[in-house]
Formats: structure tokens, C-alpha cells, sequence
């Protein structure tokens, strides 16, 4: 065999590196517990831009971990689904809450936000992991997409 005929193939490795831990564990019973998670909303309420964060639950709904997905710009995110399932696959969770934040203070949902939410729902579907909610945060205030019934 010539030398450029041959195929050469990475062998990759991935894996999930962990940042740091709670020691408590936090299980996911109602759209209230899943906005009271304070350090959700220090990193979305601190933020002056656009930030995505997925986080990801075992079978009982207990969180496993969490993940900064996208930061934006004042009043807009980039969202793909590939993205938002990566860190869920390597943390083998069952189903994700998906958090973001209007810094202009306004937690009302966008048209984008829902059809955002809809194709991560679609998308989760085929991979096995449910999307439970998807909550946006404003000044204080937050809104639930699952409990509007906009997922």
C-alpha cells in the first residue's frame, strides 16, 4: 500500500470533567423548586448579557450537575441543541431544566423562546432525555414555559 493511499483515524476520549460539588442533595419536585435554585440565579441574575444554563437530573429528578451552555449579547443567545445535550449525554441524565435570562429585566417569552424550547423538546425525545421546563428569568421574576403550557 502507497503511503497516501492510507487512511489515518483519530481515537478520541470524552469525558465529563467535574468543576466542583455541592454536598446536598437537590431533587426537582415543581417548576418552583427549579427557579429557587440559588446558584442558578446568582449566575443568570449577575449576568448583563444573554446566558443559557441546562441543568441536568437523574431518573428521580435529583440534580446531577449543571452547565453554562451560551452566553449572548444584551438580548440574544445562540441555542442549538447539540449544545445543550452534549454536557447531559456525559453526565447520563435522564432529563434537563433549561434556564435563561432577558437581562432587559422582561422574563416574558419570546416566539424565538418558544420555538427554542420546542425543538430542544423534539430534540430530547429522540435522544431519550426529557426537557422539563424551560425557565426565564427577569429582574426578579421568572416564567415558566412548561407551566404556561408553551413547551
Amino acid at each position: 500500500m502507497r503511503e497516501e493511499d492510507r487512511t489515518y483515524v483519530a481515537k478520541v476520549k470524552v469525558s465529563l470533567v467535574k468543576e466542583g460539588t455541592v454536598n446536598e442533595r437537590i431533587v426537582i419536585d415543581s417548576q418552583h423548586d427549579a427557579a429557587n435554585l440559588q446558584f442558578i440565579r446568582d449566575e443568570l441574575l449577575a449576568s448583563d448579557r444573554e446566558m443559557l444554563i441546562c441543568l441536568h437530573l437523574n431518573i428521580k429528578h435529583a440534580v446531577i450537575s449543571y452547565e453554562i451552555v451560551s452566553v449572548g449579547s444584551l438580548n440574544f443567545s445562540v441555542v442549538h441543541p447539540r449544545e445543550c445535550f452534549k454536557g447531559a449525554l456525559l453526565a447520563n441524565a435522564a432529563a434537563i431544566i433549561v434556564y435563561h435570562n432577558h437581562p432587559s429585566g422582561d422574563e416574558t417569552p419570546s416566539a424565538e423562546d418558544v420555538a427554542v424550547t420546542k425543538r430542544l423538546v423534539d430534540a430530547g425525545k429522540i435522544l431519550g432525555i426529557e426537557v422539563l421546563d424551560h425557565i426565564i428569568f427577569g429582574d426578579s421574576r421568572f416564567v415558566s414555559l412548561q407551566e404556561r403550557g408553551l413547551m
